[in-house]
């Protein structure tokens, strides 16, 4: 930390020391509660038509709580919350609007556009931005119409509707700023952006989340409301100005008294007596023709009073404490659009934290089963699981909650802002609370035993670099930690998912969806198995990031280096399964240079020749060891050769790099063009938006497999799927992915290392440019950007050419989807994954400034030094 330690960064050492507890109070109030698997308490496990986005309104949750634009503590007891109301809707707006996964036409959907704009990690200040329409908001038009389209079709959106025509919308922003870490200062700013004067009423809310913990509201003088919790004590509330407040129960059947009361006229359905667990003032009245509307509201263990000039005042001081905070994140060469893109990837990523409550036991018992013998319903067997935390979800609104491989990359993206924060996602995975005994990690809410990629070894080691870079120190001990957890996971990989001893990795669908000819994680209508070349890759990457780590243990405990040692042999003999011919066939197809699942059955081993994402995963598997470790360890390296020379099969690469260091991969050089000449070809992998993940030359080639009667079939296709193999949104056929992306660029970057400037490859195939390693992953990076960058009239790819997102109102807010069109870059799916799509806050930020030669000179633990130090630099 340097010596002009900002405002921001002296509170997240406080938090990070437990000196102050910076982090207790965030945007932990989920955007959906509704619909989620805890909340599923149905006989067949609909959880989607068990608690509808209608019922909501009335039934109270079990687990947690929703609302729009959310605060709250991190046990998600006292929750703040905005609620809106036009005088058309039919309904009180208290939470965002999207179709089920048998509504859609493409599965679940969010049907509303709100943007998370900005944002500080210790959430002393946050800002997001909502469009609420003037006219009734049209739920039955969005339900018939996207129910009557096919797959085929396009979406019905909101925009289609016409409902923004003439702007005539609200942009409803809320800003939280904290005066200490237990005062929470709330400003609704509501602009009128029609052609008219608009009637509106808002709604700043406060409730408890049912716990029996003797919560209660009641108000006091003055427009106060006093909160009291047998756990957080009391708080105060109040809304400045001079407004009505209504009282009602948190609780079945009178959770909408607040509608009722205000839409229906029905006086009595709030309490008279002005006390409750759920509490909201109303501001009423008629906005001008951009005109603006701004109430305040104050949270805190006292009560205050504040003029709004002092309050603004409080609010203005934290948003330049953002400002200054991320000034000293970006490299200096980083231009100003970049720096937006970053700056909002990074704010969509910090709402994005969510408390997750869910004890399974609990769970299981209340739907009459035996925790310890309930193999018929989901999550049986996790019986031991109990969640209670707050974490990083990749879209807030269409999965509000956790999956393993997701959370890995987020905290890669969320260690730029907080170590601290990042350090603890990665390890809440493998505390005993959620990892399987049998040394499984949860892959998410929908089916904990399903089989996410293994990349939480490779997030472990990244981030303990960064910090290290960072502080000039790194955390042993919560490396230890992580390792003997990880060894356990990695044991539990070996054992179950290597099905014949060979070295060779299943895992089933890994994540990807329908990237395969069959539903990997089913029963093959051929029978047999697959070896699957990308769940072989991933245990590659595994074996290579835990050497990384036990060489980064034993330099304070020698018993390491055996561990080392015992890593590298687990990945040559991969390296030799990957590579090796016998059995009639071989993941590496020779004549294509490319690699391919393989089918067995009956005895034959048959490549499925789908040029994907899934051949393109043996090149993730590539990691360079500085020469520093290389010579404090010198009896690891003669291991290493030895190994080498004794087993002629095994293909690993051990080159030697620029200053000495060493690069393990899983194929030679000559392969090594192979498999780029395809990845960099634009009429194969390379879009003008990034990587995809399958080829474009399926597009007139399909992929077809004959099964008696039955055609299995796979063609490209850039943007949504014709498949529903895995459900009704899922899609890898075509479309671009930033977390596989992101392993590229880091193989890209570590083989350079390897192989420096003497190896250029065409970038793009057949153009006649030659390129370095290190200019084609910064390639990759500017086109991955490239997707929210604005042109010159303001339109940005990622809205895909609709034209309303170039409007003034509109051009300066970004939508982080869950994947993007491999032709277009307009994104698809999710609209707020800036989970894994937060990885775009990393690319532009880290190649700003840095050249090749830098790499070359200081290897990779420079470059994060380079990363840590940018502030410093300005």
């Amino acid at each position: 930390m340097s010596a002009s330690e900002n405002a921001e960064q002296r509170r997240l050492r406080d938090a990070d020391t437990g000196a102050v507890d910076w982090r207790r109070w965030g945007p932990y109030l989920s955007e959906r509660q509704w619909g989620t698997v805890r909340e599923d308490y149905s006989e067949g496990g609909d959880a989607w038509n068990y608690l509808t986005h209608d019922q909501s309104r009335s039934r109270a949750y079990k687990w947690g709580e929703d609302g729009i634009g959310g605060f709250s503590d991190d046990q998600q007891q006292l929750c703040l919350a905005v609620a809106l109301w036009n005088g058309k809707d039919p309904i009180l707006k208290e939470r965002f609007f999207g179709l089920t996964n048998s509504e859609g036409n493409h599965g679940e959907d969010l049907k509303e556009y709100y943007f998370y704009v900005d944002g500080v990690p210790s959430h002393a200040y946050m800002r997001m931005v909502y469009k609420y329409p003037h006219a009734a908001f049209p739920y039955t038009d969005l339900v018939e119409t996207n129910r009557a389209r096919g797959f085929s079709e396009f979406e019905y959106e909101l925009l289609d509707t016409g409902i923004f025509a003439e702007e005539r919308y609200f942009d409803v922003e809320i800003e939280y700023a904290k005066d200490g870490p237990e005062e929470i200062l709330t400003r609704i700013t509501v602009h009128n952006r029609g052609p008219e004067p608009a009637e509106l009423h808002l709604l700043p809310t406060v409730l408890f989340r049912p716990t029996g913990a003797g919560e209660g509201l009641r108000a006091l003088d003055g427009g106060v409301v006093r909160a009291d919790h047998d756990r957080l004590g009391a708080r105060w509330w109040t809304c400045l100005g001079d407004h009505p407040l209504l009282f009602t129960e948190n609780a079945d059947g009178r959770k909408d008294a607040f509608g009722r009361y205000l839409i229906h006229g029905e006086k009595e359905a709030v309490n008279a007596e002005q006390a409750g667990t759920k509490a909201a003032a109303v501001v009423s009245g008629t906005i001008p023709a951009g005109g603006t509307l701004v109430v305040r509201t104050i949270l805190g263990d006292r009560q205050r009073t504040l003029t709004e000039a002092e309050f603004d005042a409080i609010v203005e001081a934290r948003r330049g404490e953002a400002d200054t905070f991320y000034d000293g994140l970006f490299a200096p060469a980083l231009g100003g659009p970049e720096r937006q893109v970053t700056r909002q990837a990074l704010a969509g990523m910090l709402w994005s934290k969510q408390y997750f409550g869910y004890d399974v036991e609990r769970w299981l018992r209340e739907h009459g089963k035996d925790p310890l013998g309930a193999p018929d319903i989901r999550n049986g067997d996790w019986f031991h699981l109990d969640a209670h935390d707050i974490i990083s979800m990749p879209d807030t609104w269409e999965y509000p909650w956790f999956a393993a491989w997701d959370l890995a990359f987020h905290a890669v993206a969320l260690a730029v802002v907080d170590l601290g924060f990042a350090k603890g996602q990665l390890d809440l995975l493998l505390s005993r609370r959620y990892l399987h005994p049998n040394g499984q990690i949860p892959a998410y809410e929908w089916n904990f035993s399903d089989v996410n990629p293994p990349v939480h070894a490779w997030a472990t080691y990244l981030v303990y670099e960064l910090e290290k870079a960072r502080t000039g120190k790194g955390d042993h001990a919560w490396l230890e930690r992580a390792f003997h957890k990880l060894s356990k996971n990695f044991t539990w990989w070996v054992n179950r998912k290597d099905m014949d001893g060979r070295n060779v990795f299943q895992g089933g669908f890994l994540g990807l969806d329908n990237i395969g000819v069959f539903d990997r994680s089913a029963p093959l209508p051929t029978g047999g198995h697959l070896d699957q070349a990308d769940g072989t890759a991933w245990m590659a990457l595994y074996c290579q990031n835990m050497l990384q780590i036990a060489l980064e243990l034993a330099t304070t405990d020698e018993v390491y280096v055996e561990q080392a040692q015992t890593y590298f042999e687990h990945f040559a003999w991969i390296a030799a399964a990957v590579n090796h011919a016998g059995g009639g066939a071989s993941m590496w197809d020779e004549e294509d240079g490319f690699f391919y699942d393989l089918l067995r059955t009956n005895g034959t081993a048959m490549p499925l020749r789908v040029r994907s994402m899934v051949g393109l995963l043996p090149l993730a598997a590539a990691t360079v060891y500085d020469r520093d470790v290389v010579d404090r360890y010198p009896e690891v390296l003669e291991e290493m050769r030895a190994f080498l020379g004794r087993n002629e099969e095994v293909k690993a690469v051990l080159a030697t790099g620029h200053r000495g260091q060493r690069l393990l991969s899983l194929f030679d050089e000559g392969r090594l063009r192979r498999i780029l000449a395809r990845m960099l070809d634009e009429n194969e992998f390379l879009s003008p938006y990034g990587i995809r993940a399958l080829s474009r030359h399926h597009a007139e080639h399909p992929f077809e497999f004959r099964v008696q009667d039955q055609v299995y079939r796979v063609s490209y296709q850039p943007a949504e799927s014709d498949s529903g193999m895995f459900g009704g949104n899922s899609n890898w056929r075509g479309p671009i992915w930033f977390p596989v992306n992101a392993l590229m660029i880091r193989a890209l970057l570590n083989l350079y290392v390897g192989y420096g400037d003497d190896f250029t490859v065409e970038c793009p195939t057949g153009s006649g440019q030659q390129m370095t390693l290190f200019e084609v992953a910064r390639e990759i990076s500017d086109r991955l950007t490239r997707i929210f960058l604005p042109d010159a009239a303001g339109h940005r790819p990622c809205y895909g050419g609709q034209g309303t997102f170039a409007g003034e109102h509109w051009r300066d807010l970004m939508l982080f989807s869950e994947y993007f069109h491999g032709d277009n870059g307009a994104g698809i799916g999710a609209a707020h994954q800036t989970g894994w799509t937060g990885l775009v806050a990393v690319f532009p930020n880290l190649f700003a400034g840095l050249t090749g030669r830098q790499l070359l000179d200081h290897g990779m633990t420079g470059v994060f030094r380079k990363f840590a130090d940018q502030g410093e630099e300005q």
